[in-house]
């Protein structure tokens, strides 16, 4: 079986259907990785989905990612406008990362239309809700070479 794609998820998003829902909806994480899990066997994959409020931890995992998993997705939350050394760690990377989120940053405050993990990505999924999760899957599955099953 190929390696799965990482879905790495940033600070407060394990508060997801309680915080802000009129930004970032109803949903839970834990129905978030369902939606991805589905995705991805569409396409004979599977998904690593984990999620931490620790920078270190996400910093961890892409360092993991590098030899254990096809593609990385990131919902990179506030670390994302912030962390130097999370960008540093995806540089590292040779495999798709994909930058997710929920809202679209660029409709909200100046200080979240730009993120370091933007200047890395191979693409930017924004503003879909739990859907951006999906279309980013899709996006790395593509990209990655699997074909729909």
């Amino acid at each position: 079986m190929p390696k799965p794609i990482f879905v790495l998820s940033g600070p407060n998003l394990n508060l997801l259907g309680v915080r802000e829902p009129d930004i970032y909806g109803h949903e839970t994480l834990a129905d978030i990785q369902a939606r991805c899990s589905r995705r991805a066997a569409e396409f004979g994959l599977a998904v690593e989905f984990r999620q931490s409020n620790h920078e270190g931890v996400l910093i961890d995992w892409v360092q993991d990612a590098r030899t254990e998993a096809s593609a990385v997705v990131i919902n990179p939350a506030g670390y994302g406008h912030t962390s130097v050394a999370l960008l540093d760690a995806l540089k590292t990377l040779a495999i798709p990362v994909i930058e997710c989120h929920l809202s679209n940053p660029a409709a909200r405050e100046a200080f979240r239309r730009h993120t370091y993990v933007s200047l890395i990505a191979t693409g930017v999924v924004s503003g879909f809700g739990g859907a951006s999760y999906e279309l980013a899957i899709e996006a790395a599955a593509g990209l990655t070479g699997a074909v729909r099953a």
